[in-house]
């Protein structure tokens, strides 16, 4: 990674570049660089191709970002999430900015972003809590400087933390003047699986129960809640499974129907492909 976007005689910064370990490196997200910058004098920094992501968020001042053909307005509050393997460049304007940022990578990152992005995510937002963003990159740092004992889980950790932040606050499935009401009607849908799982339920029969078109219905399901339909109540089943395996006595069979499978081997199928395990050996664990 070319580390060069937060330094140079145009900045004041505070920085650590960060070597992770082979393990961190192969299997976890780790920490590429991490730091807080004060612009000198207005400029701009460009890239591309970085095997990176880079989270930033602009404590004070303004500036520009430009990514994927678009120019966004950035000031105080504002946080920016970015692929870097796409060009980018971002500009502080004379009301000069104060950042603090953190570039990392992983095996998984990539398919992280994509969730982010089809969960509606922005390269860009107005954070309703900056300061939850500042005491992250400020435990990053302060542990990337420390020789903390399993630093790069601890790293993990932290840049895990990071990224639930960013799912939560930035999520926006959609900016169409009609996604209020479609997140609404979609709301009921899935509150009517969470309550009705016991039942026979097919995605014809929940089309006509709602009045939608089972095709838009299940793009925007998955567009809203980042599962299928079928995939979302197998979801719910499992968990009350899991539920009356644990604190109940009752036989597979009767699970698998109050649970609206009444068919108790495709039932375990269905439990052994979720969990890893059948119920009979679920129960016995606990």
């Amino acid at each position: 990674m070319d580390a060069s976007l937060f330094q140079g005689n145009l900045v004041n910064s505070s920085r650590i570049l960060y070597t992770p370990s082979v393990f961190a490196k192969t299997n976890l997200i780790h920490l590429q660089e991490t730091g807080t910058l004060q612009a000198q004098k207005p400029h701009t920094s460009k890239r591309e191709n970085l095997a990176s992501y880079l989270f930033f968020l602009v404590e004070k001042g303004s500036g520009t970002l430009e990514y994927d053909g678009r120019t966004y307005p950035l000031s105080g509050g504002d946080c920016v999430f970015l692929d870097c393997r796409r060009p980018y460049s971002h500009r502080t304007s004379e009301d000069l900015w104060t950042l603090k940022w953190a570039h990392f990578y992983g095996p998984n990152m990539n398919g992280i972003y994509e969730k982010y992005v089809e969960r509606g995510g922005a390269p860009c937002f107005h954070s309703r809590n900056p300061e939850t963003y500042i005491s992250i990159l400020d435990r990053l740092y302060e542990i990337a400087s420390s020789n903390a004992y399993i630093r790069d889980m601890k790293i993990y950790e932290t840049l895990t933390s990071l990224l639930t932040h960013l799912m939560e606050e930035s999520w926006n499935p959609s900016g169409s003047p009609h996604s209020a009401s479609r997140r609404r009607d979609l709301q009921n849908v899935k509150e009517y699986l969470d309550q009705n799982y016991q039942k026979k339920i097919s995605l014809d029969g929940l089309a006509e129960l709602f009045y939608i078109n089972k095709f838009y219905l299940t793009r925007i399901f998955r567009e809203q809640f980042g599962l299928s339909i079928n995939s979302y109540l197998a979801q719910v089943r499992i968990t009350h499974a899991k539920q009356l395996l644990r604190f109940t006595d009752l036989p597979v069979e009767k699970i698998a129907h109050e649970c609206g499978m009444s068919d108790a081997n495709y039932f375990s199928r269905m439990f052994k492909r979720v969990e890893g395990v059948t119920p009979g050996e679920y129960r016995r664990r606990w």
